[in-house]
Order: structure tokens, then C-alpha cells, then sequence
């Protein structure tokens, strides 16, 4: 055999090897990520809204947090769309719900008010209005099976809870965990009833039968997770909704067994890498039951962290402020969306808010959106698909019934300022003129620019004028 000829046939070997390899490859691919069938007319994708409690902006590994081991977060955030200037609509736990189920400022719905700032559990007789359409409503009516399964907190008498606004099947509690409070345990006993959570009354419901009083805090990820696959598998073959707004990291804290003392970060950092791990076993049932590449899965925190909890409280990281407050630290949150096969790897600077889910999940379900009433949700859908920017161009600040703040753009401009809850006077400080920080400079809202820009804050006051011209304010239910 000459040298041309031996040379030739090394080549062909090399090509039949390549072959082998890519097609090996492809092959393992496949078995991972099973090929998604192509939705047919009557074919709706999956949603599964993640939604954590009092989380802060800078609590996870992929935001930055240098102690707290997130990686199953870190991988969707890798492998999917993180967001990083992604809002929460109010700064504290029942308007943000409101608004994220609504597709609606809470304003409009009447679910919030200066005082009391949430609804209370076994107290308030007032919850989400039977004449509000909510996520799971909208998606019911497509022949969605729907769930929740975690906290609600948007009312805890019959009429208010999940089963009868639009859920198939409700898993949680009705409220905060640090509510229902016992009054009857022995003062000397305290101490070890608040590391026991004995000290909580708490009512842990299936539907509408109360299944444990006090619920055991230590499960309650631990349940919650177990149900939640359980649902994956029941409704594998239609269209579903699963809407998981955990309890924690909302103080008291409790972890279970497995998760106690085993973060640098001590309780709060166990508490975060449990729920870590309860996204990541979420995920491995969808890949399971071969749904991962029908499901948009989203993960987010309703506001910012509680700082006055200290150790026991998360993080803003860089931003100003936390929970409670309209400074940047109070309302922006981690924003993940990740949908093999569907969303590109990417992180988006631009600006979203938890009330675009609603849209952006009517948009993907067909689901024609309200048209006899206002919704401020917007569909972001061309930023999650296309790479597009974002159709979010502005975002308004509302502490209770008042706009504090609103973001146009890269500005942001302040009318009215208060501390995070705990942390100085609950007075709000008006500023006139207001302030005005360039977010993408100064995230951390140090370096006011009023005098230089006031052209953008007259832009932003007319913004806030053609706002309030529409603007129709029903009672607060959290005073009735």
C-alpha cells in the first residue's frame, strides 16, 4: 500500500471515528433531554412558578453569595435566563402574591394598605376578591389541572383559599409562619419552644382539612417538595400549573434533620440549601416524567430580605435597603427562567416584574388575556424566546396604597423614602425635589442626580400623572 493510500485511509478512519462520537453523543443527549414533541393544536406547555419567601437579592450562589450552596439554582440560572433586574410588585408578602397571581398592581384589587401591611391568619376577613381573575382561573378554563403548594396568604376563610380561586388541589398554609402565635405555652419553656416550632399554631392544610395543628416547620420544604412531584406525576399527561410559593426563608426559621448545621452560612443558609435542593428534586421529576421540555419553570422571591432579623434575615447584597422598603433591596429579586430546549442561556439586564408571568403564561397557553379590566402585567415572552429586550420599560414603586418610587429606563426616581421594616422612622420622608439615581451605574442608589436630570424626572412625573387618571382604587380588603 503506498503513502497516499495509507494516508487516505487514516483520514477515513478519523471521519468514521468523529461519526461514531457525535452520534454517541446525540444519543446520550436524547436520553437526557428526551426530544420535545411538537405541540399540537390542543398541546399547551407546563408552568411551574417557584416562588420563595423574604429571599434577598443577593442569597444565592449565582447572585453572588460567596458561603450559601445553591447549585442546583446556579444551574438553571446557567442553563436558562437570569434576570438581574427583576422585581417583585410590592416589598412585603401579600400584595407581591396578589399581584403575581392577578397580573395586577395590588392597588387594584384592594390587596394592600398602610396598615395592616398583610393579612392575618385566624384575623382578617378580608382575602383576593371572588371578582379578581387570577393565573390559575385563566389557565382552569384551558383545561389546565392547577395546584399550590406552600403559602397562599391572600385569605384564609373558605371563600379565599386556593380550591375556590381556581386550584384543583392545595398543599400549605394559609399565611406566614411566624402568625398564630400560642399564648398558653409556659414562659420559662420559651426558649426551647422556638427551636422546637411548638411555639406556632400553625394549621398545615390539604384542600380545605387542616392534616396537622401545629405544623411541624421542620418538614414543611421537605413536604412540600414530595407533594409537588407527586403532582408532576399525577397530571404528566395534561397541561398543568403548579404554583410552589415556599414558606421560607420567612423567619422562624427550621430546616429538616438532613440541612440543620450543615452551611457556613448557619440556620438561614441551611434553610436556602434545602430549598435548593426542593428546586433541584422538582426538576429531576419533570426530566422523569419526560415533561421537561414542555414546562417553563421560573423561580423568584416575593420581596426583599428582613434585615432587621440579622443573622436569621438574608441579603441584598449590593442593593439599598431590604423588606419593607421601596429602595431597591425591598422589591428587586433573583429572576430565573430555564426551559430546555426553548430559552437560550442569557442574562437579561433589562427590567421584569413578577406580574408578567401572568401574561407571559396566558400568552403560551392561547389564553385570550382580560380585556374588562387594566393589567400591568406585559408578556416577555420576545426577551425569553427571541433575545429581544425587554417590553418592561418602566416600574412603579408602591409601598401600601401610595407610589413611593418608579423606575423608567435606567432611572429611578423617589417621591417618597422609608427604611426597610424595623430599621428607623415608618414615617415616609417626601422629597421635592425627588431623587434620582441611575441604576445602572449606581445600583446601590448612593449618588443622586436630581439636579443634573430633571428633564427624566418630569418625564417620570407624567408617568405617574396618566397612571393615577386610570387608576380605580376599590377598599382594602386587609382592613375589613
Amino acid at each position: 500500500m503506498d503513502q497516499q493510500t495509507r494516508t487516505c485511509s487514516r483520514d477515513m478512519f478519523r471521519i468514521i471515528a468523529m461519526l461514531l462520537v457525535a452520534a454517541t453523543a446525540a444519543l446520550v443527549f436524547q436520553l437526557i433531554y428526551p426530544p420535545r414533541v411538537e405541540a399540537a393544536s390542543d398541546q399547551h406547555p407546563n408552568f411551574v412558578i417557584i416562588f420563595a419567601d423574604d429571599l434577598g437579592y443577593g442569597d444565592l450562589g449565582c447572585q453572588g453569595h460567596p458561603t450559601i450552596r445553591t447549585p442546583n439554582l446556579d444551574r438553571l440560572a446557567a442553563e436558562g435566563q437570569r434576570w438581574t433586574s427583576f422585581y417583585s410588585a410590592a416589598s412585603v408578602c401579600t400584595p407581591s402574591r396578589a399581584a403575581l397571581l392577578t397580573g395586577r398592581l395590588p392597588i387594584r384589587s384592594g390587596m394592600c394598605a398602610e396598615q395592616p401591611r398583610v393579612l392575618g391568619s385566624g384575623i382578617s376577613k378580608g382575602g383576593i376578591p371572588a371578582d379578581e381573575i387570577l393565573l390559575s382561573e385563566a389557565l382552569k378554563e384551558k383545561g389546565y389541572a392547577t395546584g399550590c403548594i406552600g403559602k397562599w396568604h391572600l385569605g384564609h376563610l373558605p371563600q379565599y383559599m386556593p380550591t375556590n380561586n381556581g386550584f384543583d388541589f392545595f398543599y400549605g398554609l394559609d399565611a406566614s409562619n411566624d402568625h398564630n402565635l400560642r399564648h398558653d405555652y409556659p414562659k420559662d419553656q420559651f426558649p426551647e419552644l422556638r427551636r422546637t416550632s411548638a411555639l406556632w399554631n400553625n394549621k398545615l392544610y390539604r384542600n380545605l382539612e387542616v392534616v396537622e395543628q401545629p405544623a411541624d416547620q421542620r418538614t414543611l420544604t421537605r413536604h412540600y417538595t414530595e407533594e409537588a412531584v407527586q403532582f408532576i406525576e399525577q397530571h404528566k399527561n395534561k397541561p398543568f400549573l403548579l404554583y410552589m410559593p415556599h414558606t421560607f426563608p420567612h423567619t422562624p426559621l427550621f430546616a429538616s434533620e438532613k440541612f440543620q448545621g450543615t452551611s457556613q452560612r448557619g440556620l438561614y443558609g441551611d434553610v436556602v440549601e434545602e430549598l435548593d435542593w426542593s428546586v433541584g428534586t422538582v426538576i429531576d421529576a419533570l426530566k422523569q416524567q419526560n415533561v421537561a421540555r414542555n414546562t417553563l419553570v421560573v423561580f423568584t422571591s416575593d420581596n426583599g430580605p428582613w434585615l432587621i432579623r440579622g443573622e436569621k434575615g438574608g441579603s441584598a447584597g449590593l442593593l439599598r435597603e431590604g423588606k419593607g422598603s421601596t429602595w431597591e433591596g425591598g422589591m428587586r429579586v433573583p429572576g430565573i427562567f430555564w426551559w430546555p430546549g426553548r430559552i437560550e442561556p442569557a442574562t437579561v439586564r433589562d427590567i421584569g416584574c413578577t406580574m408578567d408571568l401572568f401574561n407571559t403564561c396566558l400568552a403560551l397557553a392561547g389564553v385570550e388575556r382580560p380585556d374588562d379590566r387594566i393589567i400591568d402585567g406585559i408578556d416577555l415572552a420576545p426577551t425569553l424566546f427571541e433575545g429581544k429586550p425587554s417590553p418592561r420599560d418602566h416600574m412603579f414603586f408602591y409601598r401600601g396604597t401610595e407610589i413611593h418610587a418608579v423606575r423608567k429606563g435606567a432611572y429611578k426616581v423617589h417621591f417618597l423614602t422609608r427604611p426597610a421594616f424595623g430599621r428607623g422612622s415608618d414615617q415616609p420622608i417626601p422629597h421635592d425635589p425627588p431623587l434620582l439615581y441611575d441604576l445602572d451605574e449606581d445600583p446601590s442608589e448612593r449618588l443622586n442626580f436630581a439636579d443634573k436630570y430633571p428633564n427624566v424626572i418630569a418625564d417620570v412625573q407624567a408617568l405617574v400623572k396618566s397612571h393615577r387618571a386610570n387608576l380605580v382604587a376599590p377598599p382594602s380588603e386587609l382592613t375589613k
